[in-house]
């Protein structure tokens, strides 16, 4: 049994991830101080998730641990990202081949990281607290090369893959069990405000950097293969590649939740 089948056979992801950290600790000496830090040592899930996003983000003890008391007051005071960010982890383990198990995606993937971060500065954000929501953000584009507004709205269960380079404006949407590879844009057209980025529907995919522009559709379980330039509306269940970007095929709708389909141009 694999440890993605072990974590999920039992319903219980954090005592999952703890049994993985605890077997880790043992066969690997010089990850045990990270491990206690971030895991073993820590009460419950909420300073777990404080602990392991602080240490991505911060570039100091003090910093590290001030960081780790915003995650805990923010999760505290808002109920809607950790249940967000448990449909992410799976989300990752199921979806991406070189992931090895939820331990792994919380421990190494930035993309994952960026994304809670991004969580973070968006319930931020929704309660007014703008100026370290947009501080939030800027570190995050800094440390990890993710650009993410702290405005946008991002469903559950999202996989950022490998993450570098993605840049998503403010008013873009992101739904449900979307795919977004490196290097893609979800960007404007111009320097007009209101409405100006893309809107990405349940189970789309977006490939190695593709460019998407404009306050446009990208269908249901869609797919946009890389390297694609994007400028009018995407039908659901349907794949386009190009630059323009074209539909090439058009599907019968499917489950969004399978493994990682890799789409190019």
């Amino acid at each position: 049994m694999s440890a993605i089948d072990a974590e999920q056979s039992d319903g219980q992801p954090w005592a999952g991830i703890v049994r993985l950290a605890a077997a880790m600790a043992a066969r690997e000496p010089l990850l045990r101080d990270l491990l206690r830090r971030t895991v073993l040592s820590q009460p419950g899930p909420v300073p777990i998730v404080a602990a392991t996003l602080a240490r991505r983000l911060a570039a100091g003890p003090v910093a590290a641990r001030r960081l780790q008391a915003l995650v805990v007051e923010t999760l505290g005071a808002d109920a809607a990202p950790l249940p967000l960010l448990e449909a992410d982890l799976a989300a990752v383990a199921a979806r991406d081949p070189a992931c090895r198990s939820t331990l792994h995606a919380l421990l190494h993937l930035k993309g994952f990281h960026a994304l809670q971060w991004h969580r973070v500065a968006h319930s931020l954000w929704r309660r007014g607290r703008v100026d370290l929501a947009h501080w939030l953000a800027s570190q995050c584009a800094a440390t990890l090369g993710v650009d993410i507004h702290p405005a946008v709205t991002i469903g559950a269960g999202v996989l950022l893959d490998h993450a570098s380079g993605i840049v998503i404006g403010e008013t873009a949407v992101v739904e449900d069990e979307v795919v977004i590879l490196q290097g893609v844009t979800l960007g404007a057209t111009g320097p007009r405000r209101g409405d100006r980025h893309p809107k990405v529907r349940r189970g789309a995919l977006l490939g190695a950097g593709a460019l998407v522009l404009g306050p446009i559709e990208v269908g249901r379980s869609s797919r946009v293969g890389a390297g694609s330039v994007v400028l009018h509306a995407v039908p659901p269940h349907c794949t386009v590649v190009g630059v323009p970007a074209r539909v090439v095929r058009s599907r019968r709708p499917i489950s969004a939740t399978g493994p990682l389909e890799a789409v190019t141009a």
